[in-house]
């Protein structure tokens, strides 16, 4: 007789985790990253989980998607959107995004509905004892491999100890932080967070690090700070040590003008992160690789859609990360397994995070040659700690952050820091 797999009960925990302090083109991380932990059971005892963004706001949208969502079938992910789309329907507040600024025009009802698709697709495997994978259409590839995400950093948080990276605020700091990340990793890609420094430093970074990485995959990533004029300068300066650019100028247009001067590949995870951004992307030839996340697109499933769609369009796919713990990495590790045309090492955090600050049994990831296997077991094939999950859970009411803000932590130590994308 089949389990009874009606969502009975959901349970959605705020965390937080330690973060180093990482400059980007909006500031820099705070000392905490927020994410939520969700638990979704059935009525035979079955739970399923899912992870997402940890601001007040999205927590808010959590709580009403989680009371629409009791008593629907956890197989039935239609109707497990439809019940998330009505009880958004009235929500009129903005923000919650999760992303410091960075992203705000990701779909609300996607965003929201994600992680509970995901932990619906945990409780299918779990239900017929299969991985998600098998869910999704089965493996492409049996491991998936990252690029080492490389950040401008300071020591430390003002106030606080040096962390184990310790400071990187030019070339040469860069070229030794990839060393120690391609020596512990075994990455074989790399890729640069910039919109930090004056354009011509980081492109001088990135050729410090061509020399130092002369067969190595080379990325960077101004998060649209550069204007038009300088992503192409820049971009011709770099001809034959990028493998791609991403979101270097602001807005469609200015990708599609960028894409039109510069000889590499652009890629986004700015201005095409919902599905109605595409036919515009499309159509003024803006961009060739979309960075999809299942926290933007609405989960696994949406996920592979979004890989049907830039195959029909010739687009190539990678990855998005952004601080992250391991139901998220597990969820990341299946979708991309699954998907034949993620064509480019997928980012992940995963290096920046201690590795006590998780919320999954045991340590079931490990990093071999820069690639991660996609767990076997049912479901997504990981459990939660709940006393690890507690002790995070205690930080996040102990620390008290609602938001993430990286403009306002770095505006503290340096009020006269301006965020504005094309500053440059």
């Amino acid at each position: 007789m089949a389990a009874d797999t009606t969502i009975s009960t959901i349970r959605i925990t705020p965390v937080a985790f330690s973060d180093p302090p990482l400059l980007n083109s909006v500031g820099v991380h705070e000392p905490y990253a927020l994410r939520s932990i969700i638990e979704v059971e059935t009525a035979s005892g079955i739970t399923g989980i899912g992870e997402s963004y940890g601001s007040a706001v999205h927590l808010s949208r959590l709580d009403l998607a989680a009371r629409a969502l009791i008593g629907v079938d956890a197989e039935s992910l239609l109707a497990m959107r439809c019940a998330v789309s009505r009880a958004l329907a009235d929500d009129s507040v903005r923000g919650g995004d999760g992303m410091a600024g960075m992203v705000t025009t990701s779909s609300t009802l996607d965003r929201v509905y994600s992680p509970f698709e995901v932990a619906a697709l945990d409780i299918q495997g779990q239900q017929f004892g299969v991985p998600v994978s098998s869910l999704l259409g089965g493996l492409a590839r049996e491991s998936v491999p990252f690029s080492g995400y490389l950040f401008y950093k300071w020591s430390a948080h003002p106030g606080m100890e040096p962390d184990q990276w310790g400071e990187a605020l030019n070339a040469s700091q860069i070229v030794d932080q990839a060393e120690k990340m391609v020596s512990e990793y075994g990455f074989t890609a790399l890729k640069l967070k910039g919109g930090v420094l004056r354009p011509e430093d980081e492109a001088e970074t990135v050729e410090a690090l061509a020399e130092r990485f002369p067969d190595m995959p080379l990325r960077i990533d101004p998060n649209a700070a550069w204007s038009v004029s300088t992503a192409i300068k820049i971009g011709k300066r770099l001809e034959g040590k990028l493998e791609y650019l991403e979101d270097p100028a602001p807005g469609l247009d200015g990708m599609a003008e960028v894409r039109s001067h510069v000889p590499m590949p652009l890629a986004t995870n700015m201005f095409v992160v919902a599905f109605d951004h595409i036919p515009e992307s499309v159509s003024r030839e803006a961009i060739d690789i979309i960075l999809s996340d299942p926290h933007f697109w609405g989960g696994l499933e949406h996920t592979k859609l979004l890989a049907g769609i830039a195959s029909t369009f010739g687009m190539n796919l990678s990855m998005h990360s952004n601080s992250h713990l391991g139901v998220s990495l597990a969820a990341m590790l299946h979708v991309a397994g699954a998907t034949p045309n993620i064509d480019y090492a997928c980012d992940t955090h995963w290096p920046w995070k201690k590795p006590d600050d998780d919320v999954v049994s045991g340590t079931p990831f490990t990093f071999e040659g820069g690639a991660v296997s996609v767990p076997t077991g049912p479901g997504l094939g990981v459990s939660l700690d709940h006393e690890k999950l507690s002790r995070l859970h205690e930080q996040y009411v102990k620390v008290e952050m609602l938001e993430r803000d990286d403009t306002g932590y770095m505006q503290t130590y340096d009020p006269t820091f301006d965020p504005s994308m094309g500053r440059w």
